[in-house]
Parts: structure tokens; C-alpha cells; sequence
């Protein structure tokens, strides 16, 4: 298995420990939960069971649906048949039962997935769930309990952040991250699609690191050839991916789509104030419900640009996969089986790249660091612009403030072969760290420094950079 290594050394000593244990693994859709717990634990799962998807159904319907499923799943596992539960303590009563006849004693791994879809509305599913782990599993020191679940925010409310009957009853959680470039390049190797650390970049700046959108690549063909595949043909595998991502996830996907479609216009994000006047949002706690839900989810991410204060928070999108499919998602609808071939050099393109590079080099300050010596030291990483009523606007796309008074100015630049300063661009350069120094203590130093794709040309101009940082640097 591509990755993973670490989580896969933690399933396995907690497998290994002599004492009950309730794991909650969540992230994002399609990031491969279920692939890691079934590539561990292989042949070790006592009993396994996967909850219905809401979407098309709710109230009683669904309750129902939901809970001869798990009768079902208890019976094909080696349950004898009996009557079936109509509610959730009388289903996890015959899971007690099931897993008691079968105990001799090792091991006893239960593994439910998809666990926030089994808490339909007024189901009583999370009291029942807490009256199996209070009362019976916490006790069983060869009990391993593993759920999983793509709603991030449930996760952390009902489960790890829960504040009654479940209080830190979690014995341990994991969040599974997008592949980094490092990563996508094994995945990559691992499949046989041959491509160059330049077209890698490029499919994460699509696909965001997805291990189940990158298992879509046909080897025989070419980055632009694979996209136009996926997104661009009639029938496309993921032309309607971005609906169900939010319908499977979200209570209220159509709210949360809205938000995103306006953060999708300012690589920089809005405030929440912002948010609340280009949606008609309300800023109350609504508001506050999906924004935290997107965050918690990894579609977005907050922050507070430097030099202002925590009312000026930030929310900026986040997640290449949206970024992407918003910004062509006209292109998309049209069905135009070769868009991305034909408009490989087209503007909205080039223009694209430019602002989804930024988002890649957000997503790798860890490799950043690295790339400049820096991993110890604590930074803060953030955006930032400003505009003067007599001085030009100025906007950096990225400022690295470390706690050792030195902070990097990141200029980020997606280009097809070595960089080139030209004159202008070196005043240009001047100017930004002048106004920028102005917003600092004396004691800190400015250092610009430059992320692009292969290097930096050396000319009379080059020497503005203190430091030069390739895709080389970012697939550490």
C-alpha cells in the first residue's frame, strides 16, 4: 500500500494491546478509510457492517432501512436468524450476543462504516451506540471497536469531542490526509502511469491528492488525455462528483456549495462578514455551523492574514478537486470530449495554474520548511495584501513568519522553464519588501523567496532571491 505508514503502524500496536479499544478513523471522501482498514486488518475483522446512504430517503423509512441492513449484515456474518430489531438498542443487544458466541477469547475486531449515515434523525442511534460501548465494550479487553466516517464534523461533535455519555471514551483517532506530491508519485509508480514530476504537480492541482479520482488513470494515455476522460466526455466517471461529494457529507450540501462557489473567486478567501453578504447568509450561527463543517472537512481553512487582527479572519477554499471543477465547471456541462487538450495554452488555463500552484505550495508547508532548514522552528503561514490611499496595491502570495525573526516573502510562479527576473519585476520586488518591512519589528528580516517549478535564471536581477525552492523541494 501506497503511504500510510505510520497508521498503519498505529491500527497495528492498538490491535495488539491488551485492552478495549474504540478507534475513529475520518477524512475526507474517497481518501481511502475503508481501503486502509481492509488492507490492515485483512481476514482479522470479527464483523463488519457499512451504513445506507440517506440521499432519497429519511424519517422512519430510512430508520428502517438502516436497521435490516445491519440485521442482514449480522445474519451473512453467521448470526442465526431471529427477530429483527426496530430500534438501535435492541440491534447492538444481538451484536453483544453475536459477539459473545463467537468469543474464544483472541481478537474481536468490529469494524462499522460510513457511521454517521446510521444516525438518521430522531433514530436514537448515538444512545444506543453509547449504551454498547459504556456498558459492555469498554469492559472487554479483547474488543477493538474501529468506525470510520466521512462526515468530519460528526465525527469530531458526537464522537471525539462528545460531551456526555461518550466523553473521551475515543481511545485513539486518526485523520487520513490527501496523498502529499511524494505520495502521488509512488501511487503513480505503484499503477504504471508514467509521468513527469511537472504533469504530477498538475494532477494534484485536479484531483487533490485523491488516491480513488487517481486510480481512474489509464497508463496508456496522457495527463490531458486522463482529464478530458474523467471530467470533459459526455458520461465522464467524475463529471458529477461534486454533487455527490456534498450530498454525501453534508445535511444541507446546497448551503455549503454556495459558500464554496464564493471563496472559489478570491484565491486569497473572504471574511466571514464577506461570506455573509455575497451568500445572504445571515452571520449568526448557521453561518457558523457550515463554515466549521468546511473546515473540519479540509475543504477549507482559516486564517488570519499578516498584520491584521482575529476579526479579520480569513476563510480561503482549499481542496484542488472544488477549486478545479468550479472553475471549469461551464467547460464541464458543455461536454466537449477534448476540452483540456485544446486549451492547454488557453488563458482561463494559464491563469488557473498560476492560482492552483499557490494552493499546492499552501498544502506542502511541511516540505517548504524542509526545503528552507526550518522544520523545528514555529511559523505561521498566511496571505497577504494591502492597498494605501498615495502607494500602489500590493498582494504576496505567501508570507512565512517564523518565531526566529526572519520572514520569508514567497513568490509563486508556475512556469514551463526556469524563471527569468526581469527589471521591472525586481523593482517590483523592492517595493513589495519596502512596504512590507514597514509592518515589522526591527529586529525581523525579510527574505524573499522564490517557489517555481525548475529554478531560478541567473541574471543581474536573480541575486532579489534568497532562496529558490523547485518541485524538487516540494516531492520531499
Amino acid at each position: 500500500m501506497v503511504g500510510r505508514k505510520q497508521e498503519i503502524k498505529d491500527l497495528n500496536r492498538l490491535y495488539d494491546r491488551n485492552k478495549a479499544e474504540l478507534v475513529a478513523i475520518y477524512g475526507r471522501r474517497r481518501v481511502g478509510k475503508t481501503f486502509l482498514v481492509d488492507e490492515v486488518f485483512a481476514d482479522r475483522i470479527t464483523f463488519r457492517h457499512a451504513g445506507l446512504s440517506p440521499e432519497g430517503e429519511e424519517g422512519v423509512g430510512l430508520l428502517k432501512a438502516q436497521l435490516n441492513h445491519f440485521y442482514n449484515s449480522l445474519i451473512i456474518q453467521g448470526m442465526e436468524e431471529c427477530e429483527k430489531p426496530d430500534n438501535w438498542l435492541d440491534a447492538f443487544l444481538l451484536l453483544e450476543k453475536y459477539l459473545q458466541k463467537k468469543d474464544d477469547g483472541s481478537r474481536q475486531l468490529v469494524f462499522i462504516d460510513e457511521l454517521p449515515w446510521l444516525d438518521t434523525p430522531r433514530s436514537g442511534f448515538l444512545r444506543a451506540f453509547e449504551g454498547f460501548w459504556n456498558n459492555w465494550g469498554c469492559h472487554r479487553k479483547n474488543l477493538m471497536v474501529v468506525v470510520c466516517g466521512s462526515a468530519n464534523s460528526w465525527i469530531l461533535d458526537n464522537l471525539i469531542n462528545n460531551h456526555g455519555g461518550l466523553y473521551n471514551r475515543v481511545t485513539y483517532q486518526i485523520k487520513l490526509s490527501p496523498f502529499s506530491l511524494r505520495e502521488c508519485k509512488e501511487f503513480y509508480n505503484e499503477n504504471h502511469v508514467a509521468l513527469s514530476d511537472y504533469d504530477i504537480v498538475q494532477s494534484y492541482m485536479i484531483l487533490g491528492g485523491i488516491p480513488y479520482y487517481m486510480g481512474y488513470f489509464d497508463p496508456e494515455l496522457s495527463l490531458a488525455q486522463n482529464i478530458d476522460r474523467l471530467f470533459f466526455e459526455r458520461n465522464s466517471a467524475l463529471k458529477d462528483e461534486y454533487d455527490r461529494l456534498f450530498e454525501s457529507v453534508f445535511v444541507n450540501p446546497e448551503a455549503m456549495k454556495t459558500i464554496l462557489e464564493v471563496l472559489s473567486t478570491r484565491n486569497a478567501g473572504y471574511t466571514r462578514k464577506e461570506i455573509s453578504e455575497r451568500t445572504g447568509f445571515s452571520d449568526g450561527g448557521g453561518l457558523s455551523r457550515y463554515l466549521k463543517a468546511l473546515v473540519t472537512s479540509d475543504f477549507v481553512t482559516k486564517y488570519v492574514p499578516f498584520g491584521f487582527g482575529k476579526r479579520e479572519e480569513h476563510y480561503k477554499l482549499i481542496d484542488p478537486f472544488c477549486l478545479f471543477y468550479l472553475h471549469f465547471r461551464e467547460a464541464i456541462d458543455r461536454g466537449d470530449d477534448e476540452y483540456w487538450q485544446h486549451n492547454l495554452a488557453a488563458q482561463s488555463v494559464v491563469v488557473w495554474r498560476g492560482y492552483s500552484f499557490e494552493n499546492v505550495c499552501f498544502n506542502h508547508i511541511t516540505q517548504i520548511k524542509k526545503a528552507l532548514g526550518i522544520s523545528g522552528v514555529t511559523t505561521s503561514a498566511s496571505a497577504w495584501s494591502k492597498r494605501e490611499d498615495d502607494e500602489e496595491g500590493v498582494q504576496i502570495d505567501l508570507l512565512l513568519l517564523r518565531n526566529d525573526n526572519v520572514l520569508n516573502m514567497c513568490e509563486i510562479k508556475f512556469y514551463g522553464d526556469d524563471f527569468t527576473v526581469t527589471g521591472d519585476y525586481y523593482r517590483k520586488l523592492l517595493r513589495r519588501q519596502e512596504m512590507l518591512m514597514k509592518e515589522v519589528n526591527k529586529k525581523t528580516v525579510v527574505r524573499s523567496t522564490l517557489i517555481t517549478t525548475f529554478g531560478l535564471k541567473k541574471n543581474e536581477y536573480s541575486g532579489i532571491f534568497t532562496n529558490v525552492i523547485t518541485l524538487q523541494d516540494l516531492f520531499l
